[in-house]
């Protein structure tokens, strides 16, 4: 008489695979998404006309300890403008203030001012803001202020960031602008 072995069970290795295949799924997905947000950044901007020379509003800009003074959005803002500092800056909009402490990345005297900030970890909730200065003539000069989100929550926030803080971009150019006339004559 002969004796046939039982096939082997094959049930574990399909399920197995089903399982690696979901968790690779699940682990892909929000990956992606990360990466989506980043690749996707969102952007305000808002730019000024302004009689001056670029040196002229530099001066305005890069007078930290003068914010409170006359800055509707930057309330407060304190550290040094050099490569590699940190601030902390106190920003405020129709939702109130809310203080931050961003990583200076470029500091350019009369042509550019941009700083990093991060809310929680990077790639969450990311801002690049940037101040840049262009003469457009003799005593003339455009200053645009841009910021560029990032992060995976950044989709979530645009409206509120259109509504609360453009605003507050538009309102600051104006008031430096002032500033600015103010402090030449």
């Amino acid at each position: 008489m002969t004796t046939t072995a039982p096939a082997p069970a094959r049930t574990r290795r399909p399920k197995r695979r089903r399982l690696l295949i979901a968790f690779g799924i699940v682990a892909v997905l929000p990956a992606g998404y990360a990466s989506w947000t980043n690749l996707r950044p969102f952007t305000l901007r808002a730019s000024i006309e302004i009689d001056a020379t670029p040196e002229q509003v530099w001066t305005v800009l890069s007078d930290l300890p003068a914010y409170p003074q006359w800055n509707p959005f930057i309330v407060s803002s304190s550290g040094r403008l050099e490569k590699g500092a940190t601030l902390r800056n106190v920003m405020r909009d129709s939702g109130g203030d809310t203080a931050f402490t961003p990583t200076v990345l470029e500091v350019a005297p009369g042509r550019e001012l941009r700083w990093i900030g991060k809310i929680t970890p990077g790639g969450v909730f990311d801002g690049e803001h940037r101040f840049l200065i262009e003469p457009i003539a003799p005593g003339r000069v455009r200053l645009t202020q841009t910021e560029r989100f990032t992060g995976v929550v950044i989709p979530f926030f645009q409206s509120r960031l259109t509504d609360r803080t453009l605003p507050q971009f538009h309102a600051m150019n104006k008031a430096l602008a002032q500033r600015v006339g103010a402090t030449r004559h």
